[in-house]
Protein backbone atom coordinates (compact mmCIF):
# COMPACT_ATOMS: atom_id res chain seq x y z
CA UNK A 1 0.00 0.00 0.00
CA UNK A 2 1.33 3.43 -0.68
CA UNK A 3 0.28 6.58 1.17
CA UNK A 4 1.02 10.75 0.40
CA UNK A 5 2.02 11.30 3.90
CA UNK A 6 0.63 15.06 3.94
CA UNK A 7 -3.26 15.60 4.08
CA UNK A 8 -3.39 11.91 4.52
CA UNK A 9 -2.04 10.61 7.53
CA UNK A 10 -0.64 14.16 8.84
CA UNK A 11 -2.74 17.57 8.16
CA UNK A 12 -1.64 19.72 5.55
CA UNK A 13 0.49 22.31 7.59
CA UNK A 14 2.08 23.33 4.71
CA UNK A 15 5.84 22.61 4.32
CA UNK A 16 5.95 20.47 7.14
CA UNK A 17 9.51 20.49 9.42
CA UNK A 18 8.96 20.78 12.69
CA UNK A 19 8.28 17.76 15.18
CA UNK A 20 6.32 19.93 16.52
CA UNK A 21 3.83 20.67 14.06
CA UNK A 22 2.56 17.41 13.02
CA UNK A 23 -1.45 16.74 13.74
CA UNK A 24 -2.12 13.16 12.81
CA UNK A 25 -5.73 12.49 11.40
CA UNK A 26 -7.70 11.36 13.20
CA UNK A 27 -7.70 7.46 12.45
CA UNK A 28 -4.91 7.68 10.25
CA UNK A 29 -2.08 5.94 13.04
CA UNK A 30 -4.27 3.18 13.72
CA UNK A 31 -5.10 2.51 9.72
CA UNK A 32 -1.49 2.12 9.16
CA UNK A 33 -1.50 -0.78 11.98
CA UNK A 34 -4.48 -2.14 10.14
CA UNK A 35 -2.86 -2.63 6.82
CA UNK A 36 0.47 -3.63 8.77
CA UNK A 37 -1.87 -6.79 10.57
CA UNK A 38 -3.39 -7.29 7.24
CA UNK A 39 -0.02 -8.37 5.63
CA UNK A 40 0.32 -5.34 3.80
CA UNK A 41 3.55 -3.78 3.21
CA UNK A 42 2.95 0.56 3.98
CA UNK A 43 5.42 2.24 2.15
CA UNK A 44 5.05 6.68 2.26
CA UNK A 45 5.79 8.24 -1.12
CA UNK A 46 6.04 12.31 -0.53
CA UNK A 47 7.16 15.45 -2.84
CA UNK A 48 9.30 17.48 -0.70
CA UNK A 49 8.93 20.68 -2.56
CA UNK A 50 10.29 22.44 0.82
CA UNK A 51 13.99 20.72 0.19
CA UNK A 52 14.02 21.98 -3.04
CA UNK A 53 13.28 25.39 -2.35
CA UNK A 54 15.78 25.66 0.68
CA UNK A 55 13.55 25.99 3.33
CA UNK A 56 14.90 22.70 5.22
CA UNK A 57 16.93 20.05 4.68
CA UNK A 58 16.97 16.47 5.25
CA UNK A 59 17.66 16.54 8.95
CA UNK A 60 14.18 18.19 9.38
CA UNK A 61 12.57 15.76 7.42
CA UNK A 62 14.60 12.90 9.02
CA UNK A 63 12.81 14.33 12.36
CA UNK A 64 9.80 14.33 11.07
CA UNK A 65 9.92 10.87 10.06
CA UNK A 66 11.16 9.25 13.43
CA UNK A 67 8.62 10.91 15.02
CA UNK A 68 5.78 9.75 12.88
CA UNK A 69 7.45 6.06 13.27
CA UNK A 70 7.67 6.19 17.09
CA UNK A 71 3.86 7.58 16.95
CA UNK A 72 3.20 4.31 14.54
CA UNK A 73 4.93 2.20 16.56
CA UNK A 74 2.60 3.03 19.89
CA UNK A 75 -0.32 1.53 18.07
CA UNK A 76 1.34 -1.25 16.55
CA UNK A 77 2.38 -0.11 13.42
CA UNK A 78 5.00 0.77 11.27
CA UNK A 79 6.18 1.68 7.42
CA UNK A 80 7.89 -0.73 4.98
CA UNK A 81 9.33 1.86 3.39
CA UNK A 82 9.72 6.17 2.78
CA UNK A 83 10.09 7.35 -0.21
CA UNK A 84 10.70 11.19 -0.38
CA UNK A 85 11.22 13.36 -3.49
CA UNK A 86 13.17 16.67 -2.84
CA UNK A 87 13.39 17.85 -6.54
CA UNK A 88 11.27 20.62 -8.05
CA UNK A 89 11.10 22.73 -11.26
CA UNK A 90 11.86 25.85 -8.91
CA UNK A 91 14.17 24.37 -6.78
CA UNK A 92 17.65 25.23 -5.85
CA UNK A 93 20.59 23.46 -6.64
CA UNK A 94 21.06 20.30 -6.57
CA UNK A 95 17.62 19.60 -6.61
CA UNK A 96 16.18 22.24 -9.23
CA UNK A 97 14.76 19.34 -12.20
CA UNK A 98 12.12 20.60 -14.69
CA UNK A 99 10.52 17.10 -14.45
CA UNK A 100 12.32 14.39 -12.05
CA UNK A 101 10.76 10.87 -12.53
CA UNK A 102 10.24 10.77 -8.96
CA UNK A 103 8.26 13.66 -8.76
CA UNK A 104 4.79 13.14 -8.40
CA UNK A 105 2.56 13.15 -10.91
CA UNK A 106 5.42 10.77 -12.01
CA UNK A 107 5.71 7.50 -10.60
CA UNK A 108 9.77 6.72 -9.94
CA UNK A 109 8.96 6.90 -5.78
CA UNK A 110 6.42 3.74 -6.88
CA UNK A 111 8.35 2.34 -9.66
CA UNK A 112 11.56 1.73 -7.43
CA UNK A 113 10.29 1.18 -3.95
CA UNK A 114 8.10 -1.60 -6.10
CA UNK A 115 11.30 -2.99 -6.99
CA UNK A 116 13.67 -2.27 -3.73
CA UNK A 117 10.62 -4.21 -1.42
CA UNK A 118 9.72 -6.77 -3.82
CA UNK A 119 6.27 -5.08 -4.28
CA UNK A 120 3.51 -6.76 -6.86
CA UNK A 121 2.07 -2.93 -8.14
CA UNK A 122 -0.32 -4.48 -9.80
CA UNK A 123 -2.04 -5.81 -6.45
CA UNK A 124 -0.96 -2.74 -4.90
CA UNK A 125 -3.06 0.37 -4.24
CA UNK A 126 -2.12 4.42 -3.76
CA UNK A 127 -4.16 6.58 -1.18
CA UNK A 128 -3.35 10.26 -1.84
CA UNK A 129 -5.56 13.59 -1.49
CA UNK A 130 -4.57 15.42 -4.63
CA UNK A 131 -4.66 14.63 -8.05
CA UNK A 132 -1.34 13.90 -8.98
CA UNK A 133 -0.61 11.29 -5.90
CA UNK A 134 -3.41 9.13 -8.04
CA UNK A 135 -2.03 9.50 -11.35
CA UNK A 136 1.36 8.30 -9.71
CA UNK A 137 -0.41 5.59 -8.66
CA UNK A 138 -2.04 4.92 -12.00
CA UNK A 139 1.20 5.72 -14.43
CA UNK A 140 2.82 3.14 -12.17
CA UNK A 141 1.30 0.38 -12.81
CA UNK A 142 -1.25 -0.21 -9.71
CA UNK A 143 -4.05 -2.10 -8.71
CA UNK A 144 -5.95 1.30 -7.54
CA UNK A 145 -6.07 4.29 -5.90
CA UNK A 146 -8.21 6.03 -3.44
CA UNK A 147 -8.66 9.63 -3.64
CA UNK A 148 -9.56 10.74 0.31
CA UNK A 149 -11.06 14.49 1.03
CA UNK A 150 -8.72 15.21 3.95
CA UNK A 151 -5.86 17.52 3.08
CA UNK A 152 -5.99 19.24 -0.39
CA UNK A 153 -8.23 16.26 -0.68
CA UNK A 154 -11.89 18.59 -0.96
CA UNK A 155 -10.39 21.11 -3.67
CA UNK A 156 -9.24 18.10 -5.75
CA UNK A 157 -12.09 16.63 -5.73
CA UNK A 158 -13.96 17.74 -8.86
CA UNK A 159 -10.41 17.07 -10.71
CA UNK A 160 -10.91 13.24 -10.14
CA UNK A 161 -14.31 13.40 -12.61
CA UNK A 162 -11.55 14.41 -15.45
CA UNK A 163 -8.95 11.24 -14.39
CA UNK A 164 -11.30 8.72 -14.72
CA UNK A 165 -11.61 9.80 -18.05
CA UNK A 166 -8.22 9.84 -18.68
CA UNK A 167 -8.29 6.41 -17.48
CA UNK A 168 -11.47 4.73 -17.77
CA UNK A 169 -10.37 1.42 -16.83
CA UNK A 170 -8.67 2.12 -14.24
CA UNK A 171 -10.08 1.72 -10.27
CA UNK A 172 -10.00 5.02 -9.20
CA UNK A 173 -11.84 5.27 -5.48
CA UNK A 174 -13.19 7.79 -3.16
CA UNK A 175 -13.32 8.40 0.74
CA UNK A 176 -13.48 11.11 3.13
CA UNK A 177 -10.18 9.64 5.55
CA UNK A 178 -7.74 7.02 5.03
CA UNK A 179 -9.59 5.41 7.65
CA UNK A 180 -12.10 4.75 5.52
CA UNK A 181 -10.45 4.11 2.72
CA UNK A 182 -8.59 1.41 4.61
CA UNK A 183 -11.67 0.14 6.11
CA UNK A 184 -12.62 -0.32 2.39
CA UNK A 185 -10.53 -2.02 1.01
CA UNK A 186 -9.87 -4.59 3.62
CA UNK A 187 -13.45 -5.29 3.68
CA UNK A 188 -13.38 -5.69 -0.08
CA UNK A 189 -10.49 -7.98 -0.14
CA UNK A 190 -12.25 -10.27 2.73
CA UNK A 191 -15.93 -10.35 0.33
Amino acid sequence: MFLDRDGVVVEETGYLHRVEDILYLPGALEAVARLNGAGYAVVLVTNQAGIARGYYGWEEFAAVEAALEAALAGVGGHLDGVWACPFHPDGKAPYAHPDHPFRKPNPGMIEDAARVLNLAREASWLIGDKVCDLEAGLRGGLGGVVHVRTGHGGAHRPAVAALRALWPHRRIEEADTLAAAVARLLAAERG
